[in-house]
């Protein structure tokens, strides 16, 4: 019968669960597919990965398991929250490596996630209190934080030139390297939820005529 335990030689052996069986990604061989995904946690001070961040990832890591971390800004125009981490300095990418470093130490595979909000901004994430970069310049209407109490306010964008448009380009390649250098075993491309990548894609937000 389905779900009954099997007795072979004396031995109780539970049914096989599927999330529990292991799982060929690329070259990475998971002992199972049980995935930590992306977690936005704010609470890398000036954008820069905090040691306590060491333990929260090592608890949740195992062998041959895959953990992606919280959204990494690419660049210092990709912040949208407060407390973010980012990758695009020297200083972030050594405050990432011991992080890296004891998610390895227990058996786990670790994916960065780099992002760029875009839009879902505001002058006060920016450097210089510039505008924010999008594929438009329509802003976001103000939206209900995460506490239900609170109001997120976004400053109007300005749409990004067709030159400008290759140095964002550069900075995910970059992120990407970076990455790599902090000795993440790979990255993953955050494309959704409304932000940079997905304000291109989408065709109610990028009125563009340029392409």
């Amino acid at each position: 019968m389905e779900n009954q335990a099997v007795q072979v030689q004396g031995e109780d052996l539970l049914p096989q669960i599927p999330l529990l069986t292991p799982y060929k990604l690329g070259k990475f061989q998971l002992s199972h597919r049980v995935v930590l995904a992306p977690l936005t946690r704010q609470r890398s001070y000036n954008n820069v990965p905090q040691p306590h961040a060491i333990l929260y990832y090592s608890q949740r890591a195992t062998k041959g398991g895959l953990l992606v971390a919280e959204a990494t800004g690419v660049s210092d125009t990709a912040q949208g929250y407060p407390h973010t981490p980012g990758i695009w300095t020297n200083e972030q990418v050594e405050a990432w490596k011991p992080i890296v470093d004891a998610v390895h130490a227990k058996g786990g595979i670790f994916f960065c996630q780099i992002w760029h909000v875009g839009r879902v901004s505001n002058k006060g994430f920016q450097p210089d209190k510039k505008d924010p970069i999008s594929s438009t310049d329509e802003p976001l209407t103000p939206q209900r934080q995460a506490n239900d109490v609170d109001m997120a306010e976004f400053s109007a964008p300005r749409s990004l030139t067709t030159d400008e448009i290759p140095q964002v380009i550069n900075d995910f390649r970059l992120a990407a390297r970076n990455a790599m250098e902090a000795g993440f075993d790979g990255v993953e491309i955050h494309g959704a939820h409304g932000y940079l990548i997905e304000q291109f894609m989408k065709d109610e937000v990028n009125d563009r005529s340029d392409a």
